[in-house]
């Protein structure tokens, strides 16, 4: 096998769910190839480097083998090498998101009519 399509290995190496996912991903122009936005159909090869951006984070791969089915992720992840400076980026901004949590926690329910009056008010209204 010298190259599969872009979205059949995406889907084999795990970062999209379905093959129709990591389509629409490439129709959105989530998934560089080479830095060129990459179509669905698009043949992938050893040795390309991908920018995949779904809500996992941000990934810089490197493709180190090819498949067209999807097997278990302790396969899939020998299928590409993720860069340093991605892995380290992708750790930074869950680091923030995970300090953001802490100094605005999420309500613990629905706001009451006396809240809900105070919100509006708030915002200008009524």
């Amino acid at each position: 096998m010298l190259s599969v399509r872009i979205d059949k290995w995406l889907w084999a190496a795990r970062f999209f769910k379905t093959r129709a996912q990591a389509g629409r991903a490439c129709g959105l122009g989530r998934i560089l190839w080479n830095k060129q936005p990459a179509k669905a159909a698009r043949e992938v090869r050893i040795g390309d480097m991908l920018q995949i951006t779904n809500e996992g984070g941000d990934f810089e791969v490197e493709v180190l083998l090819l498949s067209d089915i999807r097997g278990p992720a302790s396969v899939a992840q020998t299928l590409y090498r993720e860069t340093e400076v991605s892995r380290e980026l992708r750790l930074k901004v869950a680091a923030e998101r995970k300090a953001l949590a802490q100094f605005a926690p999420a309500p613990t329910g629905r706001p009451s009519k006396r809240d809900r009056r105070r919100i509006i008010q708030f915002r200008g209204g009524g």
